[in-house]
């Protein structure tokens, strides 16, 4: 016993001075885990504040600021940026968040990585105001998400960002809307990404009978990648299948099966 002591003095040493690195007062949320020797170097918490969240890509025009689509939520802002230790990229830590919150359920509704974000300077600047997070386009990626309950009328963004003197940073804001937030759709670039990432999506919360919006969002998907194959799986999955037919989708790139899941599983067949 006694020969493992130096080692959990040392262990203890470390995390106490890991922790006494980040910001004063400062904590992680509870249900994202944090990544390994990351230390939060900015936090806030704000009551009543508004947010404006992207679903495009960013862009300036006539000095202006572009988007496509946007969430504009009320509500209590929890904002920490990480620093992440040498020899990692944000990407490493943007990955770790990501396959937590989904293993917790929440929804995507906007991800993009790279030069398809936009310009890094927007993000930092004008999306999160924090000089720290702006460095190369193509080093950058966003995750917007809505939490699963009982977490449902929060949205959780992600930006991740490593600086060309290569510090690597993950900035994550939560904002607890003030009135219930209802179902925000994912775009469907998002779902793509999703589903080639993970090779399938669970939408368990689509309805019985095809209908809009989902069906229209899942028939833009099949139209941004033409050579992708799915099988559809559960209690209506052969009516989903009939409806994205009927809209234009070539039959061959749909197979269907029905089990007693709720709503409906996509996979890709590769």
């Amino acid at each position: 016993m006694k020969a493992w002591r130096p080692a959990l003095a040392v262990a203890a040493l470390l995390a106490s001075m890991a922790a006494g690195a980040d910001v004063p007062g400062s904590s992680d949320l509870e249900f994202l885990p944090r990544f390994a020797r990351a230390e939060i170097v900015d936090y806030r918490q704000e009551d009543s504040v508004e947010r404006i969240y992207p679903q495009s890509a960013l862009r300036r025009i006539s000095g202006r600021l572009r988007v496509d689509g946007e969430i504009d939520v009320v509500g209590r802002l929890s904002a920490l940026t990480y620093e992440l230790p040498a020899g990692h990229s944000s990407g490493d830590a943007f990955a770790q968040a990501r396959t937590a919150l989904l293993a917790q359920g929440a929804q995507p509704l906007h991800w993009c990585e790279g030069r398809e974000c936009g310009a890094s300077s927007l993000w930092a600047n004008n999306v999160f105001g924090n000089a720290r997070l702006y460095g190369p386009d193509e080093q950058q990626a966003y995750l917007l998400l809505q939490l699963a309950a009982p977490r449902q009328d929060s949205l959780l963004a992600l930006y991740a960002i490593t600086r060309g003197t290569r510090r690597a940073y993950l900035h994550v804001e939560q904002l607890q809307a003030n009135v219930p937030l209802g179902e925000h759709l994912p775009n469907a670039e998002t779902l793509l990404r999703q589903l080639k990432t993970a090779g399938v999506l669970e939408l368990a919360q689509l309805p019985n009978e095809p209908a809009d919006p989902w069906l229209a969002l899942l028939a833009r998907v099949l139209r941004l990648d033409t050579g992708v194959r799915l099988l559809l799986s559960g209690r209506s999955a052969p009516a989903w299948r009939d409806a994205l037919i009927a809209g234009g989708t070539r039959a061959v790139r749909l197979e269907s099966a029905v089990n007693e899941a709720p709503g409906l599983r996509v996979e890709w067949l590769r």
